[in-house]
């Protein structure tokens, strides 16, 4: 059963150097997401992976189409959305001076929520930096602790806006299992990202976009059978990476 139904979602921006003129950044994009699955968002940089994921989070106007998240509407009813869903952004800024604890119970107050902020940071494998400030952490710390902010709400989708930019392969490989073991527990994720390796061995399905467009969507494995080169008549001869470049090419983008 879909928790997320984005139906022909459209944004528009002006064209750089052209006030008078727009430009799709998402032209008509549907989405059907499963509940407790982990979707991928793939697309070479302006495809507009970011856009999607923001008008279906509801943090960008949407200008045509719809969203609905556990069949309440987006743009109606935005507060509702908000308390069922986190947010994983790529970048954040904390306040320097506070440090994780009373960062995540600050937090937990805008949801009107009480939180375990030491169970919350054993969760991400935080359990020793309480008392820590977010410049003590390191790259993966980081993303982690956003993570553990984006949880204060128990939410029932975690959206993660590519959650390994920057990391080492240990890093990135912790995140990794993170993001298995909350939705083995149950919880449904929504991750762009860059890293093929990261979409093959996270998603259940991947929709891959070009130019504001989504030009194919499936399970990993089935994605490979459709359009990685035939180089070989061994079955699954290819990888995401190989589907990725037949499919928005090899040249190289801004």
């Amino acid at each position: 059963m879909g928790i997320i139904k984005a139906t022909n979602l459209e944004k528009h921006y002006p064209s750089p150097g052209k006030p008078l003129e727009t430009f799709a950044a998402v032209n008509g994009i549907s989405l059907n997401i499963e509940s407790k699955e982990i979707f991928g968002l793939l697309g070479p940089n302006g495809a507009g992976k970011t856009t999607t994921l923001e008008m279906i989070e509801g943090l960008t106007s949407i200008d045509k189409g719809n969203v609905l998240i556990n069949d309440i509407d987006v743009t109606q009813q935005p507060y509702a959305v908000k308390k069922i869903i986190g947010v994983q952004l790529q970048s954040n800024e904390y306040f320097d001076r506070l440090n994780l604890s009373d960062l995540l119970l600050l937090f937990a107050s805008l949801y009107s929520t009480s939180i375990d902020p030491q169970a919350l940071l054993a969760k991400v494998n935080l359990e020793g930096k309480i008392k820590a400030r977010p410049d003590d952490l390191s790259g993966g710390q980081k993303q982690r602790f956003s993570i553990a902010c984006a949880l204060v709400n128990n939410p029932k989708i975690l959206f993660l806006d590519e959650p390994t930019t920057g990391l080492d392969p240990q890093a990135k490989r912790n995140l990794w299992n993170l993001a298995k073991t909350l939705n083995k527990e149950g919880m449904t994720i929504v991750l762009t990202t860059h890293n093929m390796e990261e979409a093959e061995y996270l998603c259940d399905r991947i929709a891959i976009m070009d130019q504001g467009s989504i030009i194919a969507q499936d399970t990993p494995q089935q994605l490979v059978l459709d359009y990685a080169p035939k180089a070989s008549k061994i079955p699954m001869q290819g990888n995401i990476e190989d589907v990725f470049l037949a499919l928005t090419g090899h040249g190289l983008r801004d």
